[in-house]
């Protein structure tokens, strides 16, 4: 039973819903719709799934692009109607007829609706009918083609016997003879069998067929047999030649007759006065200000002009193909009566390959297409304006709603918050293997200490090897407390065990380095869920690599899913952040960051784009943008 229909404005304007229905929803699907869906460009989805507690939901919906209508019907997700489609079709066909701008209730459209729905329900149960009729005449062709084959079978069989030889051997077996006329003394060789003098080397021969020299002529190529041409024998290969042995490495010899200023200069580690918990042996680093404080000026819009103009040239041939110059040139000078798909789809193909060559995952290039499209479709093209023009102003407007956050994630505002109610903010930073996760949580850390921040790093990586050093050496050069348990021990007590020291010491921040781990890897990613659900983080960070493509995709709906799963929560903790690295590798090839927003919802919070501790800088929305369409 469908719950509810709906009609809204683009604007949010509720101008008609079904007071025939009148059923209250659970929670707030239309509002998570447009939140998670629309705004986000999902449109072009069939459909979308909304699960609360006691109730999960289906939305289907269709847009008037002309006259910005959206409809959006509402059903259980376990009844799987039919005529939900249908029935949107007709709604947006009988209502944009007698819609107006300065209406604002549409009372009389409740009897035009309860008879588009009795026609709707009625088609499907015709469509329902026909679809059982045909199963069924399918189901006895297939049965009568069943009896068909048995009954040949069994006629086939009787025939073999019959025909079988006089020895009483069955009729199947056949001489393994070369026709050709092959002397006895050749060898036969089929299915790995070797025959020699005509005898059979250990095996019965099945094979029928004559003797083929090119498998012999394959298998001497390969090396595998040899033909011994005396007796024609097939023996196994045995290469008399003993392998050459491996020249032994030779021991490094060190001149002991060499001062010992040299050998200070082959010891690279930082000298530690005093126990092994000391952190202040080595002086702070003092590298200027971090590249996050400072604004990243975008170059002018010449280039774009330069790229518009190709755009055009580029849709122009296009058009010419389809409909000629002259024509194409007066549908821009003269305006589209309304856009249909068929005039994006050119357009849309060369943006997709122009995303795809940026590094953007296929199927959210494919997705962002679909999407723009159905926000295109039926609208008016305005007077001297090309197609690719207005596809590619929607598909700008589409990246720089994805990219620019749906809530603000002020780090520095909430830990002024978190010190004022005395706890420290926790930010734990997680990823697959290899990442940079250490390297630029020390970026971070540099970072929080040039705005006042006292900061504390907490060694959960108990897992790789060389990790508590790792981060112990940037807690040195950073004079950063570090707290640290070894390896081989629980990362979620240990978190939990920083925290409680930072509450102690009056450490504002705690950043918590936890090891890298693949996506797929249950065990880990159980205790990383551990982790997260027992200390409750105030930001979780995945930090992912600027040079992925698809696997961005793969990594980040995985980890959420898996985060999901392993959860004993009944609102599990996703990932709140992403920080990007590598990003000075990639040139123009800055795909991954929009495939990884547009997959997980959350915003790119920090860019590392360095090997210094100054080389964290925030994501700049236009810049990327420009990129992306250049």
């Amino acid at each position: 039973m469908l719950e509810q229909l709906l009609i809204f404005t683009r604007g949010g304007l509720i101008l008609w819903t079904c007071k025939e229905l009148g059923n209250a929803l659970r929670g707030s699907p239309i509002d998570t719709l447009i939140r998670s869906c629309l705004l986000e460009e999902r449109s072009g989805a069939a459909s979308y799934n909304y699960d609360v507690p006691g109730v999960s939901y289906t939305l289907k919906w269709t847009f008037h692009n002309e006259l910005g209508l959206v409809f959006v019907a509402v059903y259980q997700k376990i009844l799987h109607l039919l005529y939900v489609d249908d029935l949107l079709a007709m709604v947006k066909r009988e209502f944009s007829e007698i819609y107006d701008p300065k209406r604002m209730s549409y009372d009389d459209f409740d009897e035009t609706f309860r008879q588009l729905r009795k026609e709707a329900e009625a088609r499907a149960e015709e469509m329902k009918k026909s679809k059982q009729v045909v199963s069924k005449q399918v189901s006895n062709s297939g049965k009568k083609q069943v009896q068909m084959q048995k009954s040949g079978f069994e006629g086939g069989n009787k025939k073999k016997e019959s025909g079988n030889g006089k020895d009483g051997k069955d009729g199947d077996n056949v001489k393994n003879v070369s026709e050709n006329g092959h002397a006895n003394g050749e060898v036969a060789e089929s299915r790995g069998i070797s025959r020699v003098n005509g005898k059979e080397n250990g095996y019965s021969n099945t094979n029928g067929g004559a003797f083929d020299v090119n498998k012999l002529q394959k298998l001497r190529s390969k090396g595998g047999k040899k033909v011994n041409s005396n007796n024609g024998v097939v023996v196994n290969k045995v290469s008399k030649e003993e392998p050459k042995k491996k020249p032994a490495k030779k021991n490094r010899v060190w001149d002991d007759s060499s001062p010992k200023e040299e050998e200070t200069k082959l010891d690279f580690t930082d000298p530690v006065s005093g126990n092994g918990d000391s952190f202040m042996a080595v002086p702070q680093v003092i590298e200027g200000e971090s590249m996050m404080d400072k604004d990243e000026v975008v170059s002018s819009d010449s280039e774009s002009d330069e790229d518009d103009d190709d755009e055009v040239d580029t849709d122009k041939k296009v058009d010419s193909k389809k409909k000629g110059w002259f024509s194409s040139m007066f549908q821009s000078i003269a305006g589209k009566a309304n856009l249909v798909k068929a005039d994006l789809e050119p357009a849309l193909k060369a943006l997709k390959d122009r995303l795809m060559t940026k590094n953007v995952a296929e199927e959210i290039a494919e997705k962002l297409c679909e999407s723009v499209a159905i926000s295109l479709v039926g609208k008016k093209l305005a007077s001297f304006t090309r197609v690719s023009s207005t596809v590619q102003a929607a598909m700008e407007e589409a990246l720089v709603r994805i990219l620019t956050p749906r809530r603000s994630i002020d780090i520095l505002r909430d830990v002024h918050v978190a010190k004022e109610q005395r706890k420290p903010y926790v930010v734990v930073f997680v990823g697959v293997n290899g990442v940079g996760k250490s390297t630029n949580l020390a970026k971070v850390a540099y970072w929080l200490q040039q705005h006042d921040i006292n900061v504390m790093m907490a060694a959960c990586d108990t897992f790789r090897s060389g990790a508590v050093e790792q981060l112990r050496t940037h807690a040195r050069r950073l004079q950063i407390p570090i707290f640290e348990k070894g390896y081989e021990k629980d990362p979620a007590i240990v978190a939990k065990e920083a925290i409680q020291e930072a509450t102690r010491n009056g450490s504002d921040v705690v950043l918590v380095d936890t090891a890298g781990r693949m996506q797929d890897n249950e065990p880990l990613m159980r205790a990383l869920s551990k982790l997260i659900y027992v200390n409750s983080p105030d930001l979780v960070l995945f930090v992912g690599e600027a040079l992925v493509g698809n696997d961005a995709v793969d990594q980040l709906s995985k980890f959420n899913q898996k985060l999901a799963d392993l959860s004993p929560s009944p609102t599990p903790r996703l990932i709140d952040g992403i920080l990007l690295t590598k990003f000075d590798t990639i040139d123009d090839k800055v795909g991954a960051a929009l495939s990884m927003v547009y997959i997980s919802g959350a915003p790119v919070m920090f860019v590392g784009c360095g090997q210094s501790y100054t080389d964290l800088k925030k994501l700049n929305v236009k810049s990327i943008v420009k990129t992306l369409l250049k």
